[in-house]
Parts: C-alpha cells; structure tokens; sequence
C-alpha cells in the first residue's frame, strides 16, 4: 500500500511517510492522516492470512514462547487481523505497537520497548552503542526494510518473510534469515535458528 499511499499524499518513494505527515502543520495531519486510514480500512477488507501463521502461532503457544506486534498501522488492522484470522485458543499478543507509538520503525525504540515489557533488558530507552555488539534474545519477522532496520538496530535477530519485488531485503546485511512462508520458522527454530552474523563470525 505504500506505494498508493505516498501517491494521495504527493511524495516520492525517498521520503518516509510518517516523517512526512508529522511534518506538517497540525491543522494539516489529521487530513492526510484521514487518506492514509482510508487506504489502509480498503486493504483490510482484503487482508488474507500469510500461509503458516495459524501453525506458527499455535508452536509459540504450546512451547510458551511470547509474542508482540510492532507496526506502523493503525489500531484497526491490527484488530481487523486479531478477530478475523487468528482462532479464540490462540494466546494474545503482548505488546501491541501501533502508529501511536513514537518514534516509530525504523526506529528500534518500539522493539526495545517489547524487550523491555518481557523482562529481556533492564531498560526501553535506545542505546547508543552499535547494535552489532549487544544482542538480545528475541527474533524481529517481518517483510520491509523498516522491520529489518528496526530489528538490527536493536539488537534482535531478524527474519524476513520473503515478498515479491523486496528481493534486494534477502541480501541486506541487516537481515539474518529469510524464509518464504511463517511455519518455516518452526524448523529452524527446533535446530536451533542461528543468523548469517555469527555464521561468519
């Protein structure tokens, strides 16, 4: 949808969408804001599952392994996916990171702030020192260059969910493991899932 919606608001792919809007005068955000909820209330109503989240969802469950959200959407997606694609025994996710969150990814503050919650750092605030050399137990799944990002820089491991025209992500640095489909993961998990950093290492 990004691509539709630097389209209503008039930007160029170079220019991140959020920075763009909270750029604006006040009077102007909840505007624009209004667009891009439109564009993305249209892709709800066509939202479909990614093959292998139920199985995924059920592994994490049975081995009480955490889950959270962090996404630069609305709440309402976000609730439309809940109540519409994940069965009632699958156990809730904790924390949720919505646009309301400040600042959001790229930036890791919203990762570090789930780390945080879990009890995996003693702080939420970023660090300064280079991610490379603090990592923390948790795994980022995502499918942008901003999940990417985010997960790296705070010190997650990152997995991508391999997409169509997003091909130049699986050979980013940033990324450890690229997988097609989310119940890959669960193989990679029971050998034990280890990143292209340590590998070279």
């Amino acid at each position: 949808m990004f691509g539709q919606m630097r389209s209503a608001v008039g930007i160029p792919k170079e220019i991140d969408i959020l920075d763009h809007i909270h750029s604006l005068p006040s009077t102007q955000q909840e505007e624009v804001f209004a667009k891009i909820q439109a564009i993305e209330r249209d892709a709800m109503a066509k939202q479909v599952p990614q093959p292998g989240l139920v199985t995924l969802m059920e592994y994490l469950d049975e081995r009480r392994i955490p889950k959270a959200i962090c996404t630069r959407n609305f709440d309402a997606p976000v609730a439309h996916l809940l109540a519409n694609h994940l069965p009632e025994h699958i156990k809730p996710f904790a924390p949720i990171i919505t646009r309301d969150f400040k600042p959001p990814k790229p930036s890791p503050a919203g990762i570090l702030h789930i780390a945080h919650a879990w009890g995996i750092t003693d702080t939420a605030a970023v660090p300064q020192t280079p991610a490379g050399g603090r990592p923390i137990p948790l795994i980022m799944v995502g499918d942008s260059i901003d999940d990417m990002v985010a997960g790296y820089e705070a010190g997650a491991m990152t997995v991508l969910l391999r997409s169509e025209g997003k091909e130049e992500l699986e050979v980013d640095p940033r990324t450890d493991v690229v997988i097609s489909r989310l119940d890959e993961l669960i193989g990679l998990l029971d050998k034990g899932l280890e990143s292209r950093r340590s590998r070279a290492d």
